[in-house]
């Protein structure tokens, strides 16, 4: 009889390239794990992140389990699955009960990121999956049932400390993480002064000198997708897919809409119209004049693929025009259409339908820099008597 007449396999679940992967771990001769090294592609690389997984076959159906971050107690685990396997294939009745009822911290992120895959977004995925990637690296503790106060305490001093990231970042990925805890019946670890804070910015909006020599630094196709951002507010990923059936030159608005075609569905799944001005509408016709007739999407590539690099191209333009690249980012265009709607009368309510927005509050971040341009108009008009 052969020493492994029923294998359990070794894999680590890796990011590759922003994507989760099942990748194989490199073994030496004596069935060791040569620490975090896996085969990527066929080729050696070190990830210290993501979990191993054990993998065997019932009944030809593939059975998958995480077993942590740790290459040794991965191994001891393998040793211990293929014994159990073993002594099934051989009529030796095996109980799998633990005892304590706890389960693995890799095993429980393992599922729920399994979970935000299927429900949500790419990008909520990802955000999710960077910041448990991170906590995995911070927390030692294997069972999900010792993690402490002081283990989220440790996270947000990793991200601090070890990352280097900025307060808003290690604020947003600390929510995320009590979010995961939560659900996972371990919420309420934070105190209430625990939790981190960050300054709230004002958004910052183009002047119209930027935008003048911005705008006088591009062709015509080259300005015309920053054009629509700048005039209807829409996000990114809203101007990617953009559809043809959603502009109604009839009734000069933009519709931002599902999109099942390509799996993709707006943000907090809520559709919305936009009104857009006159000379958007005839830009737009002219574009659509001499685009390719059998592809939906407004921009797109050769191959009728969402254009993917908007943003290398508002950086390259801004260089073109001989202005500072990093005061040009994409979303900064909606913070401007959005300034310049409140300072052109537009309401609140309104313009929260307009762009998407979920709450009030949202919306009134952009008041600020709407009302100061008022402000110092008015303060220029008093007479001080100096």
């Amino acid at each position: 009889m052969p020493a492994y007449p029923l294998k359990a396999n070794l894999t680590k679940r890796c990011t590759v390239n922003g994507e989760s992967r099942y990748c194989p771990v490199v073994m030496s001769a004596n069935r060791r794990i040569k620490g975090h090294f896996v085969l990527v592609d066929g080729h050696e690389e070190e990830h210290r992140e993501g979990s191993f997984y054990l993998e065997w076959r019932v009944g030809g159906k593939r059975v998958r389990l995480s077993v942590g971050n740790d290459p040794i107690e991965a191994i001891e685990a393998r040793k211990k699955k293929e014994s159990e396997l073993a002594a099934r294939a051989n009529g030796v009745p095996v109980s799998t009960e633990s005892g304590n009822g706890h389960r693995l911290l890799a095993d429980a992120i393992s599922a729920y990121l399994d979970e935000v895959q299927t429900l949500k977004k790419k990008k909520t995925w990802q955000a999710y999956n960077i910041t448990l990637q991170y906590f995995q690296q911070s927390c030692s503790k294997n069972w999900l049932e010792q993690v402490d106060r002081a283990d989220v305490i440790s996270f947000i001093g990793y991200l601090r400390k070890e990352k280097e990231l900025s307060d808003r970042s290690v604020a947003n990925k600390t929510e995320n993480l009590a979010t995961f805890l939560k659900s996972v019946g371990r919420g309420g670890l934070l105190r209430k002064n625990d939790w981190p804070e960050y300054t709230e910015t004002e958004p910052e909006v183009y002047s119209q000198d930027q935008l003048n020599e911005f705008f006088a630094a591009c062709t015509e196709d080259e300005a015309l997708p920053l054009r629509v951002l700048l005039h209807s507010g829409l996000r990114e990923q809203e101007l990617m897919h953009l559809y043809w059936r959603d502009c109604d030159f009839k009734m000069h608005t933009l519709r931002v809409s599902h999109k099942p075609d390509r799996n993709w569905k707006p943000k907090q799944y809520r559709e919305r119209e936009i009104p857009i001005p006159d000379a958007l509408v005839e830009a737009l016709k002219a574009h659509k004049a001499k685009s390719n007739g059998s592809c939906q999407l407004v921009f797109s590539t050769k191959n009728c693929r969402v254009v993917l690099d908007h943003l290398d191209h508002c950086k390259a333009i801004a260089e073109r025009s001989r202005q500072n690249p990093d005061e040009f980012w994409l979303h900064k265009f909606r913070a401007t259409w959005a300034t310049s709607c409140l300072r052109a009368g537009v309401d609140l309510r309104t313009l929260m339908n307009w762009g998407g927005w979920s709450s009030l509050e949202s919306v009134l971040r952009y008041l600020k820099p709407a009302r100061s341009q008022e402000a110092r108009a008015k303060v220029n008009a008093i007479t001080w008597g100096d």
